[in-house]
């Protein structure tokens, strides 16, 4: 059975030549379905949760080709791909609501640090103890996820040797966090932050996975994947969830202290506190080299390249995905393995000796296309 998912999509405004330029403060006012950001260069669109891909695809085009059009209306501006500020403006932060005291916290703390572009996928598990379970498996598996989604190797009109350089920089707030053990040890944790002032509100959990719910962290009923960059393509955004979903599917099948569970008796050699560090030094080996990163395997600690992790576990859910009806969006993953992510092909065109400048104005135009291509096959223009 499919789970119902959604996804919250940053994004930037820019020229077509790839200057960042701040709408989201006329966004919010004038479009329905956005939502602002502390800095107004990037905006944000929810998709309403679905079971089905197809709707899903539906509801990530939609909006974007609403907020192109209205981008337009204002001047010579569109949607720029990637997730970082690639080409400059990195030295002052452009406040979207100047009275926001927890923005002013954000701006005075951070920086443009947290000025990134990304994705986050929510899958809704309404049970507690088994959406805390799934939290600990995929955090000890996110990182594959940005292996997939990489795409900002640039920063300020320079290379910075990361393929996520929003995953290197971006502040994990709180700097230690630990796999829960349950929903209690969640709720305790959570109290305890908060008293000790490393987090500001209850959603200032900013590590790669989290629950979430609409009253944190009482209430839950959604893994929140915060890891991925903005995955620009929406059919590789799809075949990315579908082998979140597929492999959160296996999971719920088999269960809280089965071996698919990081806690459970004989999952792994490693201790709690071992596995959560293992976890943090995979997220920095993928925001370096996302697919060719050599990551330590949480169940067996042997050394493996994400992109031969993805594709064992690709082979492993095939006929899941057959079986669920979800094939199709989980194929395109293949591309993705052999041809790179958006981050390698754009680092390809860099040492070819194509500037970031021409490679951002390029993906930009792309982007604009492929948007344009889908609407039309999805009978939205």
């Amino acid at each position: 059975m499919l789970l119902s998912k959604g996804f919250e999509v940053e994004i930037y405004t820019s020229t077509p030549t790839g200057d960042v330029v701040g709408f989201s403060d006329r966004i919010v006012a004038n479009l329905n379905g956005f939502v602002r950001e502390p800095d107004s260069r990037n905006v944000e669109y929810i998709t309403p949760p679905f079971h089905k891909y197809e709707p899903l695809l539906m509801a990530l085009v939609e909006p974007r080709q609403k907020l192109r059009s209205y981008l337009r209306s204002l001047g010579d501006y569109t949607l720029m791909p990637g997730s970082t500020l690639a080409l400059g403006g990195v030295d002052h932060f452009y406040r979207s609501d100047p009275q926001n005291p927890y923005h002013t916290y954000i701006e005075q703390t951070y920086g443009t640090n947290v000025v990134t572009a990304s994705i986050h996928i929510n899958v809704g598990i309404p049970d507690l103890e088994s959406l805390i379970a799934a939290c600990r498996l995929i955090r000890l598996e996110a990182p594959l996820y940005l292996a997939l989604s990489a795409a900002s190797p640039f920063l300020d009109g320079k290379a910075t040797g990361f393929h996520s350089s929003r995953w290197q920089m971006f502040p994990k707030t709180p700097k230690l966090v630990p796999l829960f053990s349950s929903h209690h040890h969640f709720v305790e944790w959570t109290e305890q932050q908060l008293q000790l002032g490393t987090m500001q509100n209850v959603r200032h959990l900013w590590s790669s996975v989290r629950p979430n719910g609409d009253n944190r962290p009482y209430n839950l009923n959604r893994l929140e994947l915060r890891i991925s960059d903005l995955v620009i393509d929406p059919v590789a955004l799809l075949a990315i969830s579908a082998l979140l979903e597929m492999r959160l599917n296996q999971f719920l099948e088999a269960g809280i202290g089965s071996l698919l569970d990081p806690l459970a008796p004989n999952a792994t050699k490693f201790t709690p506190d071992e596995l959560a560090m293992i976890a943090d030094q995979n997220e920095v080996a993928a925001a370096i080299n996302s697919l060719d990163a050599v990551l330590t395997h949480w169940q067996t600690g042997e050394q493996i390249t994400a992109r031969e992790w993805i594709s064992n576990l690709y082979e492993e859910l095939r006929s899941r995905a057959k079986d669920n009806g979800v094939w199709c969006f989980l194929s395109p993953l293949k591309k993705i393995l052999e041809q790179g992510n958006e981050a390698q092909r754009w680092l390809a065109a860099y040492h070819n000796g194509i500037s970031p400048r021409q490679i951002m104005t390029d993906a930009i135009a792309s982007a604009e296309q492929m948007d344009k291509e889908l609407a039309e096959a999805l009978l939205l223009s």
